[in-house]
């Protein structure tokens, strides 16, 4: 009998070991389904570092044309804008959908992937229309002496603040 009482007193639990234990069950829950949802927690977790890398002829550009480039290795294709007013953009050409090579489309100033007409906004890499999932990869840029300086990749977030 001794045996017994002992597994129905370790059956019970009191309120406060109870409540920890949903608390605790509850947060993990949370962070699970943020996690997949794909989402990173902050934007030190969505930014990549690479080696810093000249993008060469990107002083040359005039506004409102573009440079295709490979970063952060030569099979990664990237696409530099100089919007009109004169600010440099970077992305990846990697469409988010399937992988499709982007291309810059010029008259309409924004990036289409010609594979399922998918299209992603010049200034933010976000998704106008299409199917991809998320936006585009941004490259990090730095100006260094006139020149434009590739450093770093921010992986494309549906989260505006990450």
């Amino acid at each position: 009998m001794k045996t017994k009482e002992i597994l129905e007193r370790r059956r019970e639990i009191n309120r406060r070991t109870f409540c920890n234990r949903v608390l605790v069950t509850s947060v993990g829950l949370g962070l699970a389904a943020k996690n997949l949802k794909g989402e990173p927690a902050n934007e030190q977790s969505s930014q990549l570092a690479f080696p810093v890398m000249k993008i060469e002829g990107a002083e040359r550009l005039l506004p409102g044309s573009f440079l295709y480039f490979s970063y952060p290795a030569a099979n990664d294709p990237a696409v530099l804008v100089r919007a009109y007013d004169g600010e440099y953009l970077a992305y990846s050409r990697k469409c988010a959908h399937l992988g499709c090579s982007i291309d810059f489309d010029s008259q309409r100033r924004c990036f289409k992937c010609p594979c399922h007409q998918g299209a992603y906004d010049l200034r933010t890499g976000y998704v106008m229309y299409g199917p991809p999932p998320r936006p585009l990869d941004q490259i990090v840029l730095q100006m260094r002496a006139g020149a434009v300086w590739a450093a770093g990749k921010r992986i494309g977030s549906t989260n505006p603040n990450a």
